[in-house]
């Protein structure tokens, strides 16, 4: 199966690193003109050079998916750069402090967690989705993660914003499926990403614990999710509206 985006133009958010970047990577390797956006400007920058430098089609751009008013920026400067808008992969997402108990946690912290996870997707989603009404359809994909799709003790805030992405996204591929915008979400299991990473250091025991009950013995690779979102994005997933693809080495499965 040989996926291409030929003439398409992509945006993914959260594209600086980990997955996001390399989403970005297999969207140009497949022929897309990729926009690359993130709040981390030095490194979002440093990441399209890299892919600048080995002759793929990149631009970037700043933005805090927060902020409603950098997202409508991001939006129009896509369409003013490329013209249109053919998929978006909704990659942002932070973490929580690990709490041992809900009660535990700040408000300031819950607040902060659904204004990017949850809030960020919302911005984004309602801008795309403009857009490509005005061009006749278009592809979204949302990262929602396997704490979308089960309950994690400790993460309590994460968990709601991730549950949340996935109601959103159902909710609005029913909305838009006859506008010829397929919306769907991948649930990514815990991978071998920067978040990952400073989530170990802030939680050893806690991730040591999740880590462990990967049923397939191992975390995942970024490559394996930008796999199945390039896949939702692409004809071949052209009857897939509204579902949600767990892709955690077996942590969901009942």
């Amino acid at each position: 199966m040989e996926i291409s985006f030929e003439n398409k133009i992509a945006l993914v958010t959260g594209a600086a690193g980990g997955i996001g970047f390399i989403t970005a990577k297999m969207f140009a390797q497949s022929g897309a003109k990729v926009v690359l956006a993130d709040i981390n400007e030095e490194l979002l920058t440093k990441s399209t050079y890299e892919l600048k430098k080995q002759g793929f089609s990149v631009t970037c751009f700043k933005c805090n998916v927060a902020k409603e008013d950098d997202v409508i920026s991001l939006i129009n400067r896509v369409v003013e750069t490329y013209g249109r808008l053919d998929i978006a992969y909704n990659n942002v997402g932070i973490h929580a402090k690990v709490k041992d108990k809900m009660a535990n946690t700040e408000r300031s912290d819950f607040d902060d967690v659904i204004a990017v996870n949850l809030g960020g997707v919302w911005n984004c989603m309602k801008y795309e989705i403009l857009e490509m009404q005005k061009q006749g359809g278009g592809r979204i994909v949302n990262c929602s993660s396997q704490s979308g799709l089960v309950g994690i003790a400790g993460v309590s805030a994460y968990t709601a914003s991730k549950h949340a992405i996935l109601g959103l996204t159902k909710a609005a591929a029913l909305e838009y499926a006859r506008d010829n915008i397929r919306i769907n979400a991948i649930c990514p299991g815990t991978s071998e990403t920067p978040m990952v990473e400073a989530a170990i250091k802030m939680a050893p025991e806690h991730m040591a614990k999740v880590i462990d009950d990967i049923p397939l013995g191992r975390m995942g690779k970024a490559e394996e999710i930008a796999s199945a979102v390039l896949w939702l994005c692409s004809d071949y997933a052209g009857f897939a509206i509204g579902q949600t693809f767990a892709i955690d080495g077996g942590y969901t499965t009942i």
